[in-house]
C-alpha cells in the first residue's frame, strides 16, 4: 500500500520514470527563461527534480517502510514550492532535454502535489478558484462585461451554429484588441458563428490546472462542453494558446470521453479561409515585422506554420524571425501564472523579447497570445527601447 504521505500520488508512471531519467546534465539551463533573468541555480529544472527525488526517497520505498518515513525540513519544502511556482512552465527545458522529459506536463503535477500538502499555490494564485467560482473568470471581473467593452458593432452572432468562438478570460478583460480582432476577422470570413452568453462563457480551467488547483476543473469543463454541444457546435475556435492547450489535451480527460466537437486555433481557420479565397488582404504593409511564438501554441500544440502563412500573405511585408523561434521560442515571461507572484521576472523576460525585436530593426512586434500581449505591453512601459506591439488578428483585421 502506498504511503499516504507519499510524494508520488499526483504523478503518472511515465513521470516517475522521467524523474529517475534526469541525468543532471544541465543542458536545459541554456533555454530556461527564468535562468536568463535570475541566474539562480536553486530554481533550475535539474535542481527541482533533484529536490523532489529526495522527498520521494524520504517517504517511499523499502527504507521508509522498514524504518519509518524521514522528516523533511519545512524550509526545504517551502524552497521547493517557491522554485516550482517561479517557473513559467514554458516547456523549453523539456524541448532541450536529452532524455525526453516532458516538463510542460511534469511541473504542473509537482505543483498539484504541493497544493495537496497545503504549501501551494503562492500569493495571488491562491485567489484564482474563489474568483472563478464567484465571477467565472480568474480576474474577478464582472461577467456581464465580458464582451461589452470590445465587441465590434455590426457583427452578428448566431443563436446556434456549427462554429463557435471562445474569447477566453485574459483576452476579454486584459487583451481586448486581440479578441476584437478575432471577431472582426471571423465576421469578414462570412461563415456563421455562435458564442455563449457572457455569463456562461466561464474560464476554460487552465489557470486552475497550471497552478495545481484541480478541484473545480471537472465541473467547469462539463459546463462549457455541454453548453457548446447544446448550440450544435461542431468546431470550437479560440485564439488563446493556454485555452486551446487545455481544451485539446485535458478537456476530454475531465469530460470523461471524446469531445462532441473539435478544437481549432483561430490561425488554422484563418489560414484555410485565405487559401480558399474567403478572406483577402485589401491593404499593403511595407514594414519589417517579427512574430513571437507563444509557448503553449508552438511547443504546446504544434501551431507554428499557420501564423507565418497568414503574415506572409500580407502584401509588402517582410517577416523576420527571433533567434529562438518555433519549437525553440523563448518565453515572453507571462506563462505558468508565475507573473502573478514574480512580476519582476516577467517584466525582465518581456524586455528581452522587446530588445531582440528592436535590435533586428523591426517595425512591429507581432504577438499571438493574450497573456503575452498584456505582459509585454507592460514591459514596454518605461523601457529604454520602444517598439509597436500588435496582436496577429488585430493586425489582420486592419488589413482585410
Amino acid at each position: 500500500m502506498k504511503n499516504k504521505n507519499s510524494f508520488t500520488s499526483c504523478l503518472s508512471q511515465r513521470q516517475l520514470l522521467e524523474l529517475d531519467a534526469c541525468t543532471q546534465c544541465g543542458e536545459c539551463l541554456k533555454n530556461c527563461p527564468v535562468q536568463d533573468v535570475t541566474g539562480n541555480p536553486n530554481i533550475s529544472p535539474p535542481e527541482k527534480i533533484r529536490m523532489f527525488k529526495e522527498f520521494i526517497k524520504a517517504t517511499d520505498g523499502l527504507k521508509p517502510m522498514l524504518f519509518g518515513k524521514g522528516e523533511i525540513d519545512r524550509k526545504l519544502l517551502e524552497d521547493f514550492t517557491r522554485a516550482v511556482y517561479e517557473c513559467t512552465i514554458c516547456g523549453a527545458c523539456g524541448r532541450s532535454c536529452s532524455v525526453g522529459i516532458i516538463t510542460e506536463r511534469l511541473w504542473p503535477m509537482l505543483r498539484k502535489e504541493m497544493v495537496r500538502r497545503g504549501l501551494g499555490p503562492l500569493g495571488a494564485q491562491a485567489n484564482i478558484p474563489g474568483a472563478i467560482e464567484r465571477t467565472g473568470n480568474p480576474y474577478e471581473k464582472p461577467p456581464a462585461e465580458r464582451y461589452l467593452p470590445w465587441f465590434p458593432e455590426g457583427v452578428k452572432v448566431a443563436e446556434k451554429a456549427d462554429i463557435a468562438y471562445y474569447a477566453g478570460c485574459t483576452g476579454a478583460y486584459l487583451a481586448q484588441p486581440m479578441v476584437k480582432g478575432d471577431v472582426r476577422v471571423l465576421s469578414a470570413i462570412g461563415e456563421e458563428f455562435t458564442m455563449l452568453p457572457p455569463e456562461d462563457e466561464v474560464c476554460c480551467g487552465f489557470p486552475l490546472f497550471i497552478t495545481g488547483q484541480h478541484d473545480m476543473l471537472k465541473d467547469l469543463v462539463i459546463r462549457l462542453v455541454n453548453a457548446y454541444h447544446a448550440k450544435g457546435v461542431k468546431t470550437l475556435l479560440c485564439s488563446c494558446p493556454c485555452c486551446v492547450n487545455i481544451m485539446v489535451k485535458d478537456w476530454p480527460l475531465f469530460y470523461g470521453k471524446e469531445l462532441p466537437f473539435r478544437i481549432r486555433h483561430i490561425t488554422q481557420f484563418v489560414e484555410d479561409a485565405l487559401k480558399k479565397g474567403r478572406l483577402r488582404f485589401r491593404k499593403e504593409l511595407h514594414e519589417r515585422i517579427i512574430y513571437h511564438d507563444p509557448c503553449y501554441l508552438s511547443r504546446g500544440v504544434g501551431i507554428i506554420a499557420e501564423p507565418r502563412y497568414i503574415l506572409s500573405q500580407i502584401p509588402g511585408v517582410q517577416l523576420l524571425e527571433f533567434e529562438r523561434h518555433g519549437l525553440d521560442s523563448r518565453c515572453c515571461g507571462a506563462g505558468g501564472a508565475a507573473r502573478k507572484v514574480f512580476n519582476e521576472n516577467a517584466i525582465a523576460m518581456g524586455r528581452l523579447t522587446i530588445d531582440e525585436a528592436v535590435a533586428k530593426k523591426t517595425d512591429k512586434l507581432v504577438l499571438n497570445c493574450p497573456a503575452c500581449y498584456e505582459k509585454v505591453n507592460e514591459a514596454l512601459q518605461g523601457h529604454d527601447k520602444q517598439i509597436t506591439i500588435v496582436d496577429l488578428m488585430e493586425l489582420v483585421a486592419e488589413l482585410i
